[in-house]
């Protein structure tokens, strides 16, 4: 399950796909436990030897791998540092980092990996791993987890990649089960950073939305401190380019957390609105908003979101995630027959209800009778529909 250096994969989607499972096993009030495996100098330290069996063991031609043999021979690095150049050192291992090949010669080396997982999942990001499982009992949950961590790190060493130990961690992810005692042999957390995001032990997301809070704060205390070098267009451009981006990413991912902690990037979020427009704060927020022609945090969360299911109807994310949702097959000749249903798998609770399997197939549903999207042809102009159509039917929070 690589997800890193492909077209139509990402860090959301392979977080996502992680996320999902986990709230899934949490709804069947099962214990889930994950181990985030990170490698030291991973490109760096690609034996060229491996690297040329495992694309053998793909069926290259010989000239291929002559080819490949070359590209990868006689390599030289060297370092300048105030006009002095260092002399050249060869380079006998690793790919080359900033070229094209370099991350699909880095994927080949590593996918193998993964079938050493035995019964836990495993998912790749390129360098960046993690490996989990689920059950009833916990003993179990970390005796399969302990024996395919085993088999990953023999199969790491056979590509002669190591473990960066400062940063491979193990999470005990719990939400109302009694907490167990934490067995000792793994370094536990509470919190993790995967893939940009930062998941808990409750699956709430709150260090994330901490980080967030504090890393725009920062980022507006500066721009109002010399906002009066700023043009009014200048100040506009430079909330998009600095402040919007951190907002966006990865929030169809912590749109699960709760409303009191979403509100904190609601405040975030408006005092960029008045660093743009120069608003007093007793200014309503669906006014500010209104003041630049923006949505609120909430509508634009769900428009992303919207998006996320619409690309996964017409097959545009990976398997791993378009295979958690099912077109329903209509059951009589009805009007509503003719809408595009989704089928929505059953929930225990409403934290299994936050899962990707389910709310995109719950909020489509909801989505598809009220802009009565009757045909799979109706997809198409779904996109531009929804960026008309859902700020009209989103409450303002």
């Amino acid at each position: 399950m690589q997800s890193g250096f492909r077209a139509g994969h990402g860090c959301t989607s392979a977080t996502l796909k992680v996320l999902n499972d986990i709230v899934t096993a949490i709804d069947k009030k099962q214990y889930c436990a994950a181990v985030f495996i990170d490698l030291a100098k991973a490109f760096d330290t690609v034996n060229h030897h491996i690297l040329i069996g495992r694309l053998n063991s793909l069926g290259l031609s010989n000239d291929c791998l002559a080819w490949f043999t070359n590209y990868l021979s006689d390599r030289v690095l060297c370092v300048k540092s105030d006009g002095l150049l260092s002399g050249p050192l060869v380079v006998s291992m690793g790919v080359p980092q900033g070229s094209i090949l370099g991350p699909t010669l880095f994927s080949v080396y590593i996918n193998d990996v993964a079938l050493a997982a035995g019964e836990s999942l495993i998912h790749l990001y390129a360098d960046d791993t993690i490996l989990y499982t689920s059950g009833p009992s916990l003993d179990t949950v970390l005796t399969t987890l302990q024996t395919s961590f085993n088999a990953i790190q023999l199969s790491f060493r056979g590509l002669q990649l190591l473990l960066n130990t400062s940063k491979t961690k193990c999470m005990l992810f719990n939400r109302s089960l009694p907490a167990p005692a934490r067995p000792s042999d793994l370094e536990y957390v509470d919190n993790y950073k995967y893939l940009g995001v930062w998941l808990d032990c409750k699956v709430s997301f709150q260090t994330h939305i901490k980080h967030i809070q504090s890393k725009v704060k920062s980022r507006i205390g500066s721009l109002f401190r010399n906002k009066a070098s700023f043009t009014h267009a200048a100040k506009h451009t430079l909330v998009k380019l600095t402040i919007l981006p951190i907002l966006d990413f990865g929030d169809v991912i912590y749109k699960i957390a709760s409303n009191t902690l979403l509100n904190k990037l609601d405040a975030v979020y408006h005092s960029a609105i008045r660093f743009v427009t120069k608003a007093p704060y007793t200014t309503h927020h669906c006014d500010l908003c209104s003041l630049v022609g923006w949505p609120s945090l909430h509508t634009h969360r769900q428009t992303h979101w919207l998006q996320v299911i619409y690309k996964t109807l017409l097959g545009k994310v990976p398997p791993y995630l378009s295979s958690l949702v099912t077109i329903a097959a209509p059951t009589c000749s009805t009007s509503s027959s003719r809408y595009i249903s989704l089928v929505t798998p059953k929930a225990n609770s409403s934290f299994g209800r936050l899962s990707f399997q389910f709310s995109a197939a719950n909020d489509w549903n909801k989505l598809q009778k009220s802009l009565k999207l009757e045909t799979l042809i109706s997809l198409t102009s779904f996109k531009h529909q929804q960026s008309e159509q859902l700020t009209d039917h989103c409450t303002c929070t």
